[in-house]
């Protein structure tokens, strides 16, 4: 198998472990310099080439995108996607995860613990983002930031509105997050690939710094993460759509708090901690997976006239709770089930005995007019 790593740091050690892990297991690996890539966008014949060359066939893809290459790294991924090349993570996900305030918005709707967030735009509303989040000190996050560059802690009003205002002024979108007090200056990286945590450390900062990134001269420690801790990483990797991810959390006095998803985690700090071969990890997964590329299920299953995909909640007094799948004859109506969100346990492609619950959330697929009656109706007066 040929793999090819989109990186601009060719020898730092992530990129490095990569190769070196591919070519242990007999295969091809390099590492492609994300911006030597050009992007031809033809009718029904998407390519690319490298170095103003033909471009280097691969099987697959694993994107190393840096922050400030980011617009035009998921363009290259995209490109690799309409080829018909197997990517780690898709470009969707990528995209989505690091926006953090799209990425929050996100995980919202999931039940997934997050630290109360914020966001605005005039000054005016700065005081009562501030005190919807709990109040000062507050956490303020650059949308883009990454290794804990653009966040800072505020203890007062006046300091998290000066510095907000000058953040805007350079036209830079800043974050309002409830500082976590038990969580100060320390938290757990957890590093998924596909369904499971394959390793975690904690990671303390040094000092009075309240950043514990490894870059910023944290330390860290290997831990085996408790159920609540390794159910939320898998989960919120599996909302953002991301196939490796490194999930950060903080540990609040009521259970973790997701404070970000990575979809480009370094290896050094988790290898050097751990002494889990997560590279050879990552490659393992990938020759499961590369016969298998990511489908936008959305996407495909909505091309077919008057047919959708959509998510049903049962709510306590809905006609779906307490019946069995095939009580509610929903094949027969040609509506298949595809999964169901059970609290944090999602339970894929369930049986005709399978009985819905109370909160159970149904991801259904048929015709748009039976899925439709099947989705509760709002209650007005109760808004």
């Amino acid at each position: 198998m040929k793999i090819g790593i989109l990186s601009r740091e060719p020898t730092n050690y992530s990129t490095s472990r990569l190769v070196a892990a591919a070519e242990e297991r007999g295969h091809e690996a390099q590492a492609l310099d994300t911006l030597k890539f050009n992007i031809l966008v033809e009718h029904g014949k998407p390519s690319l080439t490298y170095k103003n060359q033909p471009c280097p066939e691969v099987d697959a893809i694993i994107p190393r995108i840096g922050a400030s290459v980011t617009f035009y790294g998921l363009a290259v991924v995209r490109q690799l996607e309409q080829m018909g090349v197997f990517t780690l993570n898709t470009s969707h996900a990528i995209g989505v995860s690091r926006d953090k305030l799209r990425a929050s918005q996100v995980l919202s709707r999931h039940s997934v613990g997050l630290p109360a967030t914020a966001f605005v735009h005039d000054r005016d509303g700065v005081l009562p983002a501030i005190e919807s989040v709990g109040g000062t000190p507050v956490v303020l996050k650059l949308l883009e930031g990454t290794q804990g560059i653009g966040v800072i802690l505020a203890d007062s009003v006046k300091i998290a509105e000066a510095i907000i205002e000058t953040l805007q002024r350079t036209r830079q979108n800043v974050l309002i997050q409830k500082f976590v007090a038990e969580s100060r200056g320390r938290d757990v990286r957890a590093f998924v690939i596909g369904d499971r945590v394959v390793a975690a450390m904690r990671r303390i900062a040094k000092g009075d710094e309240y950043r514990s990134n490894v870059h910023r001269g944290g330390v860290t420690e290997a831990i085996e993460l408790d159920e609540a801790y390794e159910r939320t990483a898998i989960r919120a990797a599996q909302i953002m759509g991301l196939h490796v991810a490194g999930v950060d959390m903080l540990e609040g006095k009521d259970g973790p708090l997701v404070m970000e998803v990575n979809s480009s985690p370094g290896l050094e700090g988790i290898e050097g901690a751990t002494k889990v071969d997560v590279a050879g990890l990552i490659i393992d997964s990938i020759e499961e997976h590369v016969a298998f590329p990511e489908v936008d299920v959305r996407q495909r299953l909505t091309l077919a006239k008057g047919y959708g995909v959509a998510e049903v909640p049962v709510p306590v007094d809905s006609a779906l709770a307490g019946k069995t799948l095939s009580e509610l004859d929903l094949r027969d109506r040609d509506v298949l089930v595809l999964s169901v969100q059970r609290g944090s346990v999602v339970i894929p492609n369930p049986g005709g005995s399978f009985c819905l619950a109370a909160g159970d959330v149904a991801l259904c697929y048929g015709k748009r007019i039976v899925v439709r009656n099947l989705v509760p109706k709002r209650n007005k007066s109760a808004e």
